[in-house]
C-alpha cells in the first residue's frame, strides 16, 4: 500500500521535470519539422529536378506532407495515448522523429522525399503528444502556466527552424543538417525515456465514459475544437499576402523580403512572450475569461492592420496581436481538459490538434483569395470579423453554461 500511495505522488512530484522534458522535446521536433523550408528547393534540385516550375511543385508537396499525415493521425495517437500510456506515444513519436530525420537525408529521388515527409507526420506527434501528458498530469492550479510554457517551446521551435535550417547547411551541407537534427531528437528520445515519469492509468472500474457524452451534448468539446482552428486560421490568413502588403510601405526592393519576415516573426515572438504570462493569468482568473479576452483583443488589432502607413506599425500591431494570442492555445487545452474525462484527454486533444491544422490549412486559402478578389486590407478586416464572432460566441457559452474554468 505504502509503495503504491508513493507511486501515485511520483508524477505529481515530478510534473516540473516532465515539463522540461516535454518542453525539449517539443522544440526539437518542431525545428526539425520546419528547418527545411529555407533550402527545401535547392534539395529538390540536388535530387535531380531542374525545371523551376517541377521544383516549386515538388517543394510545397514536400513541405505540406508532413502537416498532412499529422492531421490525420493525431487523433488516433491521442487515442492510443490514453489506451496504452502518453509516455509510450512520446517514446514512440521522439524515435520514429529521429528516424525519419535521418532517412530523409538519404533520400535519393524527390518521391522519396515526399514519402520520408509522409511517414515524418505519421511517426510524429511528440508536440501534441506532450500537450496531452501535461494536460492530464499537471496539477490543475499550474495546468494554465505548464502548458503556456509548453506552447512557448513549440512556438519558439517553430521560429528557430527556418533559422537554423539558413544557418546550418552553408556550413556542413544540407544532408549533414538532416542527420544533426535527427541526432538531437534522438537525445530527445533518451531524456524521455530515462527523465519522464507517467501517472498510472486508471482501472476499468474507474473510467466515466459517460462524463464524455454529457460533455459531447454541451457543445463545449466542438466549440473548443472550432474557437483552436479559428486561433490558428487568424494566424494564418495573412501569410499569403504580407509580402505584398509590405512592399505598398517599403520602396528599397531588396529591404521587402526582410521587413516581411519581421513582420512574421514579431506575431510569433509576441506569442512566445506572453504564453507562459496569460497561462498563469488563467489558473488564477479562469480560463474561459482569459480566451474570451484574447479573442476580443485580436479581433479589435486586426482593424489598424488594415490602415496602417508603414511597415514599423504592421510590425508593431502584429507583435501586440502575438501577445493577445499567446495563451491561447493552452486555455484551449485546458477548458477541454476540465470538460472531458481524463481517460478521455489524449482522444480530445488529438481532435484539437487536427482542427489546428485545418486552420493551417483554411487560413492562408482565405486568405490569398480574399485579398486576390477585394484587395489586402479586406483580409484583415474580414479575419477581425470572424475572431470577433468567435469571442461573443464563447462569451454567450460561458455565460449561458456559467462556466469560468
Amino acid at each position: 500500500m505504502i509503495r503504491s500511495q508513493r507511486g501515485e505522488q511520483d508524477p505529481a512530484q515530478y510534473w516540473r521535470r516532465n515539463l522540461w522534458v516535454c518542453m525539449a522535446g517539443s522544440f526539437t521536433t518542431l525545428v526539425a519539422m520546419t528547418l527545411l523550408l529555407p533550402f527545401l528547393p535547392l534539395y529538390v534540385a540536388e535530387l535531380g529536378v531542374s525545371d523551376p516550375a517541377a521544383i516549386a511543385r515538388w517543394s510545397g508537396l514536400a513541405y505540406g506532407a508532413t502537416f498532412f499525415t499529422a492531421a490525420l493521425t493525431a487523433p488516433l495517437w491521442g487515442r492510443l495515448a490514453d489506451r496504452y500510456g502518453r509516455k509510450l506515444m512520446l517514446i514512440r513519436a521522439s524515435l520514429g522523429m529521429a528516424v525519419a530525420m535521418a532517412l530523409i537525408g538519404m533520400a535519393g529521388a524527390p518521391w522519396q522525399l515526399v514519402a520520408l515527409r509522409l511517414l515524418a507526420g505519421l511517426l510524429g506527434g511528440y508536440a501534441s503528444g506532450s500537450t496531452i501528458l501535461i494536460a492530464s498530469q499537471t496539477p490543475k492550479a499550474h495546468v494554465g502556466w505548464a502548458l503556456g510554457m509548453l506552447s512557448s517551446g513549440i512556438m519558439a521551435g517553430n521560429v528557430v527552424g527556418p533559422l537554423i535550417g539558413g544557418l546550418l547547411p552553408p556550413l556542413i551541407g544540407i544532408r549533414a543538417t538532416f542527420w544533426l537534427a535527427g541526432a538531437v531528437i534522438f537525445l530527445a528520445f533518451l531524456a524521455t525515456c530515462l527523465l519522464l515519469k507517467e501517472a498510472p492509468r486508471p482501472t476499468a472500474q474507474q473510467r466515466s465514459p459517460s462524463s464524455v457524452r454529457l460533455n459531447l451534448r454541451s457543445g463545449i468539446l466542438p466549440l473548443m475544437l472550432l474557437t483552436g482552428m479559428l486561433l490558428i486560421f487568424a494566424n494564418m490568413s495573412v501569410e499569403p499576402i504580407v509580402t505584398l502588403y509590405v512592399a505598398q510601405f517599403v520602396h528599397q526592393a531588396h529591404r521587402i523580403t526582410l521587413v516581411a519576415g519581421i513582420v512574421m516573426a514579431a506575431a510569433a515572438l509576441g506569442s512566445i512572450i506572453s504564453a507562459a504570462w496569460l497561462g498563469r493569468l488563467a489558473d488564477r482568473i479562469g480560463h474561459w475569461p482569459v480566451l474570451i479576452g484574447g479573442l476580443f483583443a485580436a479581433a479589435l488589432l486586426l482593424i489598424p492592420q488594415a490602415f496602417i502607413t508603414s511597415a514599423w506599425q504592421l510590425v508593431v500591431l502584429r507583435f501586440l496581436m502575438g501577445i493577445a494570442l499567446g495563451g491561447l492555445l493552452p486555455c484551449i487545452a485546458s477548458l477541454i481538459r476540465h470538460h472531458v474525462a481524463n481517460e478521455q484527454v489524449g482522444r480530445a486533444l488529438g481532435w484539437s490538434t487536427s482542427a489546428q491544422y485545418v486552420g493551417q490549412v483554411c487560413g492562408p486559402l482565405f486568405g490569398g483569395i480574399v485579398g486576390g478578389w477585394l484587395g489586402m486590407r479586406v483580409v484583415f478586416l474580414a479575419t477581425g470579423a470572424i475572431m470577433g464572432a468567435g469571442a461573443l460566441y464563447n462569451f454567450y457559452r460561458m455565460r449561458r453554461t456559467g462556466g469560468k474554468a
